[in-house]
């Protein structure tokens, strides 16, 4: 086993090309999720190669899982920096997102050929996945975010609310309100802990990405809605979504489902297709946004709107997390951080209930049958364990098997 190297950020000892290398093989290769994902980071960088030891890959992980963002893809971004500065984490981004990107751009150039019959019942097949890729990462999630009472009844507050109101806002509300309950109903779910990340940039850099963060999000914010798609608004709905996103990729299907999908931009068909498409191919799942800003009518090339939406979605994740770094050995020595923190995590599984209700389930389930086809690539998923491209076999095959027999 080679002998870790502790990442410094004043010195980097690599170099932005073996960082793009890499990273690139695990693009093509990393399928899984968010969760595998971590394992195939720590393989490949703690074990293998001795970019960074155990303590500092779970220093950087705690970082991750208590930021909001691609938790995965920050990470890697995070080992970039370690590793070769910021042309390294660029080049980490660049290396683990282009392959699924281009597969989902690519998809979204076949779509609209797959017309009635099997290519109909495919993308059917696609929104099926979706049911029991959601319904799997909803457990687990309840599991590890919400596995005693107060957490429960605030995930079961935050989906009454966004059920109950369809709106956009009351999401921003509920995840405020996990973190206005968690000091007080979630005492006992996170501890304080003690920082051994040493890298980040210092305190001035930090500040300069927060700022932007917060211009960033709070320009998506005030931009008025429209009904016509606009590149800006594009823009304004990814960037919202890429820095509210708590608790993974799955998060992310509400949060862009009200942005995208609400005010007609794009029908929730392709929405939910692209959604399980994505479920089938390697690297971040966060590279659903290529499909998606390809989809929305642009009156653009269809390569400007996933790229705008691409990058829109991963900027305030990274720009979050090289704020954080340098401020995060202050923060997490107070116990009510932590809290708060487990009340936004708890919300957020109340978020994710509720798209798996709607639009997840509603848009997919239009028979018994289809019922059927979910809950068994859910088992697969779920009570096999097995991988969740697995499930996208099986969910197309069985729907494009039903059309053939009706």
């Amino acid at each position: 086993m080679p002998t870790a190297v502790p990442p410094t950020r004043s010195n980097p000892p690599g170099n932005a090309g073996e960082v793009f290398v890499a990273f690139l093989r695990l693009g093509l290769t990393a399928f899984g999720g968010p969760i595998a994902h971590i394992g195939y980071l720590r393989e490949a960088f703690v074990r293998r190669r001795g970019w960074l030891d155990d303590a500092h890959f779970a220093q950087l992980l705690a970082v991750c899982q208590f930021l909001p963002g691609p938790a995965s893809s920050q990470m890697g971004f995070g080992i970039g920096l370690a590793r070769a500065g910021w042309r390294g984490a660029l080049a980490a981004f660049a290396g683990f997102t282009l392959p699924s990107a281009l597969l989902m751009f690519g998809f979204a150039a076949v779509a609209p050929q797959l017309g009635p019959g099997a290519g109909a019942a495919a993308l059917h097949g696609l929104k099926l996945v979706a049911v029991a890729v959601v319904a799997h990462g909803l457990l687990g999630m309840a599991r590890q975010l919400a596995p005693d009472l107060p957490r429960l009844l605030i995930a079961a507050v935050a989906a009454a609310l966004v059920l109950t109101t369809g709106n956009a806002w009351m999401q921003l509300a509920a995840i405020a309100l996990g973190a206005l309950l968690g000091p007080w109903w979630c005492r006992q779910a996170a501890a304080p802990t003690t920082a051994l990340f040493p890298f980040g940039g210092g305190r001035r850099i930090a500040a300069v990405c927060l700022t932007l963060l917060l211009l960033g999000l709070l320009a998506a914010l005030l931009l008025p809605a429209s009904a016509t798609p606009t590149l800006a608004g594009v823009a304004a709905a990814f960037y919202r979504a890429g820095a509210l996103v708590f608790g993974g990729g799955h998060v992310v299907l509400p949060l862009l489902q009200q942005s995208l999908v609400a005010p007609g931009w794009l029908p929730a068909d392709s929405f939910l297709a692209g959604y399980g498409a994505a479920q089938a191919v390697p690297g971040p799942m966060f590279s659903l946004a290529a499909f998606l800003g390809a989809e929305i009518p642009l009156g653009l090339p269809p390569a400007v709107g996933a790229l705008v939406a691409l990058l829109a979605m991963f900027l305030p994740g990274f720009l979050l997390l090289a704020g954080m770094l340098p401020l995060w050995a202050g923060l997490v020595r107070h116990r009510r951080a932590a809290s708060a923190m487990a009340g936004i995590n708890a919300a957020v599984v109340g978020l994710l209930a509720a798209a798996l209700i709607d639009p997840v389930w509603s848009g997919g389930v239009r028979a018994p049958v289809d019922a059927a086809i979910a809950v068994v690539g859910f088992a697969l998923l779920a009570g096999l364990r097995w991988p969740a491209w697995t499930a996208v076999l099986w969910c197309v095959g069985a729907a494009v098997g039903i059309d053939a027999l009706a």
